[in-house]
């Protein structure tokens, strides 16, 4: 990163911001308010790329709105979410482990870290329940920030409040002088978050994709917590889109297009930072939300047609339990890992009819038993799982 002195009025980076000396010597980064002047240059390449974009969200949002519970698809993929942008953090959890967490599986093979990852979950959930009372804003942001952060790693460094101290991004082991990026000191970051609510709520005539991708890399070089800006970064991006109804269901989540790319995803911040390249950020994340829209849209297909083929198959085969094979079926959308027990719950049936209702769902392959366990048997869901699943399943898993 080039660590410009003080710079003059021609200088690019003044777009952005511009880099400050502080008292003790290091250089902190104070970020110009929203929108970039001068202003974005929306060439006939961006705005054919834009117009991609907001037509992808849109089948996007067709295609979940046609699910018979898009509630159902959209916290999958929220777990999906809190996996792959934990991920970037440096998190060893999968979603696998995610839902075994959730499903009271905790053993000596789960990550440490998986209690970040149910966090990411809790804190995405907050932050969508809260839209419908209070906007996107920093008090919004504080608290998702301490659903985020409570009780785990770094949850220490002062959950849900703005810091007091400097931060530094870079190396392990580096230091002030030699951080990647330092954000502005924390005595200027209330005013710079500030700066970023009005600018989300003040009409600049500009898309509101082009507002959110400009948001994204304003809140992440303000840097205002310790801890969980990354995390608490990317979520911003789909309360906004939510927020501003472009989306009917928060389904676009961009941590998957930043971990494929996470050099160039760093690469380009900082050019915005150094040289005022707005267009090049915008660039990239107009083709991720053009990507990722996509990605999302066939796996709702798929969804469809998997449910299709299941209901078929539990009509067919199972008789006068199918109504509760469908019942169990429609449940394991929502919690794809359950037990005889929880079957015994869905249907009001003995322990035996539901033993024996999740064996023929075995047989189906609807469900595959996961522990290996005589006792204590917990049965995945494993056709839908592998639909978000990023990763191999555990090789005691794969089919």
């Amino acid at each position: 990163m080039s660590n410009p002195e003080e710079p003059t009025a021609g200088d690019p980076g003044l777009r952005a911001g511009r880099y400050l000396r502080q008292p003790t010597g290091y250089r902190a980064f104070s970020p110009a308010p929203l929108p970039p002047a001068p202003p974005l240059v929306l060439g006939t390449g961006l705005q054919q790329l834009l117009s991609q974009a907001d037509r992808a969200l849109g089948r996007l949002d067709g295609s979940v709105l046609t699910l018979p519970n898009p509630d159902l698809f959209v916290f999958m993929y929220v777990r999906k979410e809190a996996v792959l942008s934990s991920q970037i953090e440096g998190t060893q959890s999968s979603l696998q482990d995610l839902l075994a967490a959730e499903a009271d599986l905790f053993d000596d093979s789960l990550p440490r870290d998986v209690d970040e990852v149910v966090n990411y979950v809790r804190a995405m959930k907050h932050g969508l329940s809260r839209l419908h009372e209070l906007p996107v804003s920093v008090r919004l942001i504080r608290e998702i920030h301490a659903e985020l952060m409570q009780g785990v790693r770094g949850g220490r460094l002062q959950p849900g409040e703005l810091r007091t101290s400097q931060n530094w991004i870079g190396p392990a082991g580096c230091t002030l002088a030699t951080a990647s990026f330092v954000p502005p000191p924390p005595h200027e970051v209330p005013q710079a978050l500030g700066e970023l609510e009005r600018y989300l709520h003040q009409d600049d005539g500009l898309p509101p994709l082009v507002k959110t991708a400009l948001a994204h890399v304003q809140f992440e070089t303000i840097h205002p917590f310790l801890d969980g800006n990354g995390r608490v970064g990317r979520l911003l991006i789909t309360f906004l889109l939510t927020e501003q109804g472009i989306l009917h269901k928060p389904v676009l989540y961009l941590s998957h297009y930043f971990k494929q790319h996470r050099q160039r995803y760093y690469e380009l911040l900082q050019a915005v930072r150094d040289r005022g390249a707005w267009e090049d950020w915008l660039r990239f994340f107009l083709q991720g939300v053009v990507e990722v829209a996509a990605e999302a849209a066939e796996t709702a297909r798929r969804i469809q047609l998997l449910r299709e083929q299941h209901r078929a198959a539990i009509t067919e085969r199972l008789g006068r339990s199918a109504g509760n094979g469908h019942r169990v079926l429609e449940a394991l959308f929502n919690r794809p890992i359950l037990s005889v027990a929880d079957v015994v719950t869905l249907t009001g049936t003995t322990y035996a009819a539901a033993n024996t209702l999740v064996r023929r769902l075995v047989e189906l392959d609807v469900l595959r038993e996961m522990t290996g366990h005589a006792r204590n048997r917990r049965f995945r869901y494993e056709p839908y799982v592998n639909l978000f699943a990023n990763e191999p399943l555990p090789m005691d898993a794969a089919p």
